[in-house]
């Protein structure tokens, strides 16, 4: 069960780079793991692998937020990219636009996906250098130490879920009555189906 999205503060990784694909959030050879713990360890692997690179830099060691270029996700629909973002500590990712999969991918898992305009991205970049970043989920914003203030769009289901921390079972235990009720109405009105099938000689 995921927790509650509601503000999230702190330095963000200033990549800046368009068309990040799964496989370089997380290499094809981690997805033999059976379970999601080590997956960070995996993370832009290519990446970081260049001497120098911003993931390495002390200052966005314990980032949450990462600020990416256009079509950030794309490629194949692997899971495993959400789950080795959050085992790196990613919970926001910021970007001008993200892959549907990917979009839905983060958002199940409990990752914010936030889609702004090149020129807020570019403002962003310059001020992760330097400065934290704050993310309003509830208002809607992102904005910096220096008044900077821009806002986002998410469609409202999302929000809500993400607010509450539901992922699908929470929305399903969150009906539980109402699924009891049905159920029992069913039963009541359609005995048959609740019957025992026969075992066949």
């Amino acid at each position: 069960m995921m927790g509650p999205v509601t503000t999230i503060e702190g330095r963000a990784i200033p990549l800046g780079m368009a068309n990040v694909d799964t496989d370089v959030i997380i290499p094809a050879h981690w997805l033999k793991t059976i379970t999601r713990d080590g997956l960070g360890q995996g993370a832009f692997e290519s990446l970081r692998a260049v001497p120098g690179n911003v993931f390495d830099k002390p200052e966005y060691a314990a980032a949450p937020i990462l600020i990416a270029g256009d079509n950030f996700g794309c490629g194949s629909s692997r899971e495993h990219a959400a789950w080795a973002l959050l085992d790196r500590g990613i919970t926001a990712v910021i970007a001008p636009s993200f892959s549907d999969i990917f979009a839905g991918n983060a958002f199940k898992n409990g990752i914010l996906a936030v889609a702004l305009p090149q020129a807020d991205i570019d403002r962003l970049l310059e001020v992760a250098q330097t400065d934290p970043i704050s993310i309003d989920l509830d208002a809607q914003s992102v904005t910096t130490p220096f008044q900077d203030r821009f806002a986002f769009a998410i469609d409202p289901f999302r929000k809500q879920c993400l607010l509450e921390g539901l992922d699908e079972i929470g929305l399903t235990l969150a009906s539980d009555a109402a699924i009891s009720t049905h159920e029992t109405m069913r039963e009541q009105a359609l005995p048959w189906l609740a019957t025992p099938r026969r075992e066949i000689a």
